[in-house]
């Protein structure tokens, strides 16, 4: 995955039960660092999360997390890194955008294997 003319971070991770909390961390770390407030830590964490887990779910040996902003929107993207069909998971979909912020979320598979992502709006909420 290639971003351009914007801030981005990404990080290749083992498919391990801890690179959940360890990719959280890092997004947080990363978002903080470019100097916003919002979303909230659990926000980020909580979002994070959900997209890792479903990498992590398809069974490879490592997955990479992107991150990138653009025009008050956050954008963060798991990749399973495992070729193959992956799931149809609506569910999955439901429980990403039902995360305070979410703007838009959605899976897709590729060669390279599924990507899930979110983007997240980093404006605070009107009497938040």
């Amino acid at each position: 995955m290639t971003v351009r003319n914007r801030r981005a971070a990404s990080w290749t991770l083992p498919g391990d039960r801890w690179t959940t909390a360890k990719a959280a961390a890092r997004v947080v770390a990363a978002v903080r660092r470019w100097g916003y407030a919002h979303p909230g830590d659990d926000v980020l964490d909580r979002s994070t999360t959900l997209l890792v887990g479903a990498a992590l779910a398809d069974g490879g040996r490592r997955i990479s997390v992107h991150l990138a902003d653009q025009d008050d929107l956050l954008l963060i993207v798991a990749l399973s890194h495992r070729a193959g069909p992956a799931p149809d998971d609506e569910a999955l979909l439901t429980r990403i955008a039902g995360v305070t912020g979410t703007a838009g979320c959605g899976s897709d598979a590729a060669a390279d294997g599924r990507r899930v992502w979110v983007l997240l709006d980093t404006r605070p909420r009107p009497g938040a």
